[in-house]
């Protein structure tokens, strides 16, 4: 792989080596590209900076994210996606025998990854119960499918969220998220469930602490408070909030400290524009 070569770009986005943005909201709502999101994310990977991609949807595969992103004009491979499905793989290796038997409330994407990861992902639970029950966004989710999870939770099976967010962005309007199937099963059986998407810094940890990402000179870009925002403030990796998606500018400021960005951005071709324009700037 040729080494990157790094060139001066205009405003904010000079001060930083690696980007990680979140998808949904950030660079597409649905199946259309935002305004100057193809652009901006061309022009950082010419001009030598290292994107990520980290979303907390866990309805498709990294392929299948790349693919869509390809579709749209963005040059974009499946290394550079950190998915909420990926890392719910990623865990289960680490916490559960290989080959282990998996329920799982989720689409396609979120059953490939796991299949892929080695698990044995089984349609019933009713003659045997699963090590665990995995739930991802489902929008085919229905009455059968909590009461199968409900069984196999309440009967010992591990309660895994892959994340918890209660909404994401579509072309028009917000949609219900993982959250609301996440919500139902916990109300059904009693149990939290452990969750593995953002704001869980274990998403990003991996990558920080083989040098991947360095915190200091990585700018994080999302448009929910709750979790993009909070894992960057967890990490301490600078943040921008993009108002394309969920969180607005009046919810920004009302939002808890661990919650606020240093940028708040109207898209993302303000990257490129003054970095002290869009400081957000802390009242006391």
């Amino acid at each position: 792989m040729p080494e990157r070569v790094r060139e001066e770009l205009p405003g904010l986005a000079n001060r930083f080596e690696t980007f990680v943005f979140d998808l949904d909201g950030v660079v597409y709502r649905g199946k259309q590209a935002l305004p100057h999101a193809v652009e901006v994310l061309n022009l950082l990977q010419e001009s030598g900076r290292q994107v990520f991609f980290l979303t907390n949807n866990s309805g498709a595969t990294r392929q299948q994210y790349a693919e869509k992103l390809r579709a749209m004009g963005v040059d974009a491979q499946p290394e550079q996606f950190i998915t909420s499905a990926w890392a719910t793989a990623l865990y289960l290796q680490r916490a559960l025998n290989p080959g282990a038997k998996l329920f799982v409330v989720g689409e396609p994407g979120l059953k490939q990854e796991l299949c892929a990861a080695g698990f044995d992902v089984v349609d019933t639970v009713e003659t045997e119960i699963p090590a665990a029950v995995v739930v991802g966004i489902d929008r085919a989710f229905s009455y059968e499918r909590l009461a199968q999870a409900q069984y196999a939770i309440l009967n010992g099976a591990r309660f895994i969220a892959t994340n918890a967010d209660a909404t994401y962005p579509a072309e028009d309007r917000l949609l219900p998220g993982a959250g609301a199937m996440v919500a139902a099963i916990a109300t059904a059986t009693g149990h939290k469930p452990r969750v593995i998407g953002k704001p869980n810094p274990q998403i990003l940890q991996p990558f920080i602490e083989r040098g991947v990402i360095q915190p200091e000179r990585t700018l994080l870009i999302g448009d929910r408070l709750d979790t993009d925002i909070a894992l960057a403030n967890l990490l301490h990796i600078p943040c921008a909030l993009v108002l394309t998606g969920v969180s607005t500018r009046d919810d920004v400021a009302c939002a808890p400290l661990e919650q606020l960005p240093q940028w708040v951005l109207n898209d993302l071709s303000e990257l490129l524009g003054d970095a002290v324009n869009n400081l957000l700037v802390h009242g006391v």
